[in-house]
């Protein structure tokens, strides 16, 4: 049985969002570091539960920090085991699930760093395929470059240690 209440215009119940305020408060304080969620929750979910939380407990934030993540699209849809086509990174490297073939962990790591941080991740074979072709074109370039750029002077390795 749900929790809830009767009124005159039927059983009512706690809302989504000061269901979650209710816990953070529980469970993490009134105020806490980081509260995580994906972007399709910041409005209006998070923010109402921002208002709820500030109010009821008298503070200026409810979290320190907020996080929101992307989301993981295969071919422009949204991963999901429902719509069939979800795979886990274990799936890429190993089987042949994904593009008849099977994808290095160094071209699934640069395809997902060639996406800006606040986009969605959209794997596609387009994308590993571009990924691949990056680093081998990487490659290439590293294996023409003269023997002196392959032991760079200490001061140069120790200038680009300290400014990256």
């Amino acid at each position: 049985e749900e929790p809830g209440w009767e009124s005159p215009w039927g059983r009512g119940r706690p809302g989504w969002h000061i269901e979650c305020s209710a816990m953070s408060a529980a469970y993490l304080g009134e105020v806490f570091d980081i509260h995580g969620g994906g972007l399709d929750l910041i409005f209006p979910h998070h923010e109402n539960e921002i208002a709820q939380s500030r109010c009821a407990h008298g503070t200026k934030v409810m979290a320190n920090v907020w996080m929101h993540n992307g989301f993981l699209q295969v071919e422009g849809q949204k991963m999901s085991k429902s719509l069939g086509n979800f795979y886990s990174i274990h799936e890429l490297l190993e089987t042949e699930t994904f593009g008849g073939r099977k994808w290095p962990g160094e071209v699934l790591r640069l395809a997902m760093l060639m996406t800006h941080y606040r986009e969605p991740i959209d794997f596609s074979v387009r994308k590993l395929e571009e990924a691949e072709n990056t680093l081998r074109k990487w490659k290439r370039a590293a294996d023409l470059a003269p023997a002196a750029a392959k032991n760079p002077p200490a001061d140069v390795v120790e200038a680009l240690s300290d400014d990256l």
